[in-house]
């Protein structure tokens, strides 16, 4: 198991930096170091670390998203307003249509069968776009028009609303009708995440101003408490209606909010450990894919996936329709909505344990998303976000590190 982590994070952070160096995002250095490393290549990675990649994954996940409610500040997200609301759920919507249209045509498979793939496929990877748009805000790019916060709040809330529209698919597939409940469940379990989050934010940031501990300390608190709220949403989430992932982020904003100095500090210290969590989690990602289901479908799924990217930014420029954005920071937005990674992973080969019929071509078109949308995501956000939007003069304090 120890050679097992040596060999993830020295390798990981090596192909990183090679990628750097040809001005390629370091993710797919750390994607490709878990496809090699993966049990469908060199198969180098301990068999204890892969049956706890879920949960590894997952802490990297909360690790990147906690540092963004403590970066993200409330009030730029109000000044954005209904955009902000829409991008929750529009672009998915759009990609799932588009996947419904081309997925038949293109592969030859049922409405439904479509219908779960797009499920699968529709949603954005905050693991790549929270730390892009982190360090958008640090460096005062698109903060004016409150882009990157917009971008931030819909990636989180886009995964709920696609996961749950997965298992309405996939139950529809199994036989099972589709449960009213389970859609009115979406804005319950948003709103229930935001106030938990919020109250457990708030009731730290008092915790923390009466009580001196150290920033460690803090740190061990909050992820604690993370730890817990996923839990207790694995658990009872089909009783109690609850989104932990947007009520991790509600505890950084609440804390932001009533304790500023603290949540900087703690935004520091959640940045460093962002620099372990990141190549474990690309790397444990790339160790999910095997290649052989991307060649396997070959060129079709390339067109098909290029095809939903295309629904996907129409869903967007609708989105920000009679909005104050310009045509170029339109486009930026259209672009940094595309990478997706972590759900794919997760969810992708969910149909074929079930035993579907589209078990096989769900998992091989997850798997070449990730490989083409991951990659050419993060790279096309590195190189358009200085050409394409402003940079204020005056970037706020709580958004530097």
């Amino acid at each position: 198991m120890l050679i097992s982590i040596s060999m993830i994070l020295l390798m990981g952070m090596f192909m990183g930096w090679i990628c750097k160096k040809i001005h390629l995002p370091s993710l797919m250095g750390m994607l490709l170091t878990g496809i090699i490393l993966g049990p469908y290549s060199l198969n180098m990675i301990d068999d204890s670390i892969l049956n706890i990649s879920s949960d590894l994954r997952r802490i990297a996940l909360i690790i990147i998203l906690t540092r963004a409610g403590l970066s993200l500040d409330v009030n730029d997200l109000k000044k954005v307003g209904r955009p902000a609301i829409l991008m929750c759920f529009v672009p998915a919507c759009f990609e799932m249509l588009g996947m419904v249209l081309l997925a038949p045509k293109l592969l030859g498979i049922s409405i439904l069968d479509a219908a779960i793939m797009g499920a699968v496929v529709a949603a954005v990877s905050p693991a790549v776009i929270v730390p892009k748009m982190l360090k958008l805000m640090e460096e005062g790019y698109g903060v004016n028009h409150s882009i990157p916060q917009l971008i931030l709040a819909g990636a989180s809330v886009d995964d709920v609303f696609v996961i749950v529209m997965f298992s309405a698919f996939t139950g529809l597939a199994q036989g099972n009708d589709i449960s009213i409940r389970s859609f009115v469940n979406i804005p319950l379990s948003i709103v229930s995440g935001i106030l938990i989050g919020l109250l457990i934010g708030t009731i730290l940031a008092i915790y923390f101003k009466k009580i001196h501990i150290r920033d460690t300390s803090k740190v061990i608190i909050l992820l604690c408490i993370s730890f817990l709220l996923v839990t207790f949403e694995d658990k009872f989430s089909s009783i109690i209606p609850f989104a932990s992932l947007i009520a991790i982020m509600a505890i950084g904003i609440a804390l932001q909010k009533k304790r500023d100095i603290a949540a900087h500090r703690l935004s520091v210290k959640f940045n460093k450990l962002w620099v372990v969590a990141e190549i474990v989690l690309f790397v444990l990602v790339g160790a999910t894919l095997d290649i052989k289901y991307a060649v396997s479908a070959g060129v079709l799924s390339i067109i098909l996936i290029l095809g939903v990217l295309v629904f996907r930014m129409l869903g967007v420029c609708l989105c920000l329709l009679k909005t104050k954005l310009t045509l170029k920071e339109r486009m930026f937005c259209m672009i940094a909505y595309t990478p997706k990674a972590t759900v794919q992973a997760a969810i992708g080969g969910v149909p074929l344990a079930m035993g579907l019929s589209c078990g096989n071509i769900v998992l091989t078109v997850a798997v070449t998303a990730i490989l083409i949308t991951a990659p050419f995501g993060a790279l096309c956000i590195d190189i358009a976000y200085k050409k394409l939007l402003s940079k204020s003069d005056e970037p706020s304090v709580t958004h530097t590190i």
